[in-house]
């Protein structure tokens, strides 16, 4: 059996109309789900769990959570199509949550994107967006001229979070914010969803904050950075060149003893641990990860992995 070039390029078209349908699929799905992208805390880059990344889908309208390196990748395995892009959030402007925000809008400029973008997240995010369109600005004007697309840089509306409240008030999903300490860092913020199947609230990086427990108060899914104490001597001694980055680790994040009382005093529903810190340790069990927060908290708990899909 021979095929000629025009069978080739049917099935060509074939294959990418199945694609682009397989990924535009989950926009006509109706339900709530949190998706996570990337689980790791931290900028290193590795084979197994990716930088933190989150994606909430309500009624197919995706609403991004935090965009470190890896975030595009993800999204597409995640069968989420990068034209459908809506909403952004950052939490706050550590690289590993704020490095791909650009590329990400990129990537769905690139495939289509021809829409408004929201995005969302603390002092600094208007300039640092305003320094990515400077950087691309050869490649964006070169292809606005030669492949006749909208100008991407009029698409990206920025919103700087600058105190605590509600900062998305029109559609089906209310979003308010939280600032959290994360020392050094002071402009970091907590975000509360609340959709029409439940209340989700999402809090990475963050020190131990008592105060978290009123802004989750019951809300039906917590997701939450956790650190292994006993992992972090290990994991601080492969990275030769930070040598306070110990003090750093225990000052600003969230231990999982500490993560079992915060959920028990919001009394959630369901906690889901994720930006594991270390995050690239396949020593460390779900259950070593489970241990410490079981001490307080007795609510399902699960162990955050890459493209894991949890339902409201």
């Amino acid at each position: 059996m021979t095929i000629d070039r025009r069978d080739l390029l049917k099935l060509s078209l074939a294959g990418g109309l199945a694609c682009s349908l397989g990924l535009s699929a989950r926009a006509a799905e109706s339900g709530t789900r949190w998706i996570c992208l990337g689980t790791k805390g931290g900028p290193r880059v590795g084979t197994g769990r990716s930088n933190p990344a989150n994606v909430l889908l309500v009624d197919g309208v995706p609403y991004v959570v935090d965009c470190g390196p890896g975030i595009s990748k993800r999204m597409v395995e995640a069968k989420v199509a990068l034209p459908d892009l809506r909403y952004l959030f950052v939490t706050h402007l550590h690289s590993d949550h704020a490095l791909e925000l650009g590329n990400l809008v990129y990537g769905g400029w690139s495939a289509g994107l021809n829409h408004q973008v929201d995005a969302f997240g603390p002092n600094g995010l208007d300039p640092l967006v305003k320094h990515y369109w400077e950087s691309n600005k050869f490649d964006i004007e070169t292809r606005m001229s030669d492949e006749g697309k909208p100008d991407l840089r009029k698409m990206l509306t920025v919103h700087e979070v600058t105190r605590d409240g509600p900062i998305l008030t029109d559609g089906p999903v209310k979003v308010s914010a939280m600032r959290t300490p994360h020392p050094p860092i002071v402009d970091n913020f907590a975000y509360r969803f609340e959709t029409p199947r439940g209340v989700i609230v999402y809090a990475c990086d963050t020190a131990y904050n008592p105060a978290l427990a009123k802004f989750a108060a019951g809300a039906d899914l917590l997701v939450h950075e956790a650190l292994y104490v006993p992992g972090v001597d290990a994991m601080t001694k492969r990275v030769k060149n930070a040598a306070t980055l110990k003090e750093h680790l225990i000052a600003s994040h969230t231990t999982t003893e500490e993560l079992g009382k915060l959920a028990a005093a919001a009394q959630v529903k369901k906690l889901v641990m994720t930006h594991l810190v270390p995050g690239d340790d396949p020593s460390i069990t779900d259950e070593m990860w489970l241990e410490d927060v079981r001490k307080n908290y007795n609510g399902p708990i699960v162990v955050a992995r890459d493209l894991m899909e949890i339902a409201l």
